[in-house]
């Protein structure tokens, strides 16, 4: 991959949108840990943009930010992690004053220990203009993967400001689907789109002989299969729920942690349906096991604001796998190759019964090979020949 030698020995700070240590790993988790096999990467924690609530896991995550929030860059997965201290009630000008404060110091502080000099800003969030000063930066890149502002308990008015001042500022924009790029090229004349991808090698191994996970297996055949957070703000309990009875001989197997980012999802609905199962969470590994058995992948999303804005990693995990996909129309997934979608339960029951009739291992081993090309290591070689162009 001779363009990759353009991200080959840089050292990185990457400031994330999501702790390290998490159920889900997302573009962020594949793509540092990728680059840390030959750079060195700094990767900032969330700095806590949804105000927390009086939630179990929202405590939690409070009560290890705070054990770790002064403490050295921890060692993980080949590169080094911090944990910063900042504030969460970013909605308060007195808070992000403190923050804009607290941050450049954690950073820098890490950042001089690990010896890393005029390093690439890799931001998910736009709130990393603060160490563009202290960092003095050789290339600043905005990877913009979610429309933040758009989920509850977000302050969207400070958000979109900042957003406004870094995608400006950047180097080099990144977008993950076509509404986030056209946002933002009303910011920046320097947007790429990059559509999420998957580790299409793993995944392309639930074609090969090989254990299966047992609660999946154990379920009455056909298996429709969702992997990833089941969370009421992103998918359509209702549907899935309707879907589950227009096809009651059928398994819905619902295989990720429950109310990551929303820790007051209601899943009693979903629970009620004795063909609709809460199989909790695997590690990204596992996921192989897991399609294995499966019939066909599912992506109930919602549509609103937040996923009209969101191109989902499980379309080429699920295809990369062989598996047939029926999905909710979402705007990122338009003209998407080996992709069906339909708006309603009953569309998306009669998707899945053309699916099951007509699939094969013939056809499950050409969808593999078409995802092929939509890999990680892929996407970082368009990316080099982008920063490669700055």
């Amino acid at each position: 991959m001779p363009d990759r030698a353009r991200l080959r020995d840089r050292d990185i700070v990457c400031v994330g949108f999501a702790d390290w240590d998490t159920d889900l790993w997302t573009n962020q988790h594949h793509l540092m840990s990728r680059l840390a096999r030959e750079n060195r990467v700094l990767f900032v924690e969330s700095l806590g943009l949804r105000q927390p609530q009086l939630a179990g896991r929202d405590l939690a995550r409070v009560w290890r930010r705070l054990r770790r929030g002064l403490g050295p860059p921890r060692s993980a997965d080949g590169l080094h992690v911090i944990s910063p201290l900042v504030l969460p009630f970013h909605r308060y000008a007195i808070v992000r004053a403190l923050n804009r404060r607290l941050l450049p110091w954690l950073v820098g502080r890490a950042a001089r220990r690990l010896g890393l000099q005029k390093p690439i800003l890799w931001a998910y969030v736009p709130q990393a203009e603060v160490l563009i000063a202290p960092l003095k930066p050789a290339l600043v890149i905005y990877h913009c993967v979610d429309d933040i502002a758009a989920q509850e308990r977000i302050d969207t008015a400070s958000f979109r400001a900042a957003e406004e001042r870094f995608a400006a500022r950047a180097d080099l924009v990144l977008a993950s689907a076509p509404a986030l790029a056209r946002r933002l090229r009303g910011i920046s004349s320097n947007v790429m789109e990059a559509p999420n991808v998957a580790d299409t090698e793993l995944f392309s191994r639930a074609l090969q002989a090989g254990t299966s996970d047992a609660a999946v297996a154990s379920l009455p055949a056909p298996r429709i299969v969702f992997t990833g957070a089941i969370v009421s703000i992103k998918l359509d309990f209702p549907l899935i729920t309707e879907l589950a009875r227009l096809r009651p001989s059928w398994s819905f197997a619902l295989v990720g942690p429950i109310g990551p980012g929303d820790p007051h999802t209601d899943v009693s609905q979903l629970a009620a349906e004795p063909n609709v199962h809460l199989l909790g969470p695997r590690s990204y590994r596992e996921l192989p096991e897991v399609l294995r058995s499966a019939d066909a992948g599912l992506i109930p999303y919602a549509r609103n604001d937040l996923t009209a804005s969101i191109f989902p990693m499980k379309v080429y995990e699920y295809l990369a796998a062989g598996l047939p996909v029926v999905a909710t129309p979402l705007p990122a997934l338009e003209g998407v190759a080996d992709v069906a979608t339909a708006p309603d339960a009953a569309g998306l029951a009669t998707l899945l019964d053309e699916a099951l009739a007509a699939d094969s291992p013939e056809r499950r081993a050409e969808r593999s090979h078409r995802a092929a090309s939509h890999s990680w290591d892929r996407r970082l070689e368009e990316i080099a020949t982008a920063v490669g162009e700055r």
